[in-house]
């Protein structure tokens, strides 16, 4: 949803920088958890749900994968000489 609404914030003191609370809603409203994009675009501090890395994940997923015992997860496409292959 997109809104024309203003919100005032104060900035805070954190050591040697400063930040801001955002409310919960706001942050869900963008889809925002974890880590955020920050840059400079105009004049204006513009923050981003931060992009995933392409293949972020997939080495925990193999892991799962092969800690299931199960072998191959497509057995079906398996390529000859698999079988002597140590998972």
């Amino acid at each position: 949803m997109n809104t024309k609404a203003t919100m005032l914030t104060t900035l805070r003191k954190l050591g040697n920088s400063h930040g801001i609370i955002i409310p919960k809603p706001l942050l869900a409203q963008v889809g925002m958890t974890g880590k955020a994009e920050m840059k400079v675009v105009n004049g204006a501090i513009v923050l981003r749900p931060a992009k995933r890395a392409p293949r972020e994940g997939w080495a925990e997923a193999s892991r799962i994968v092969a800690g299931t015992g199960e072998g191959l997860a497509w057995p079906e496409f398996a390529n000859e000489g698999d079988s002597a292959l140590g998972w």
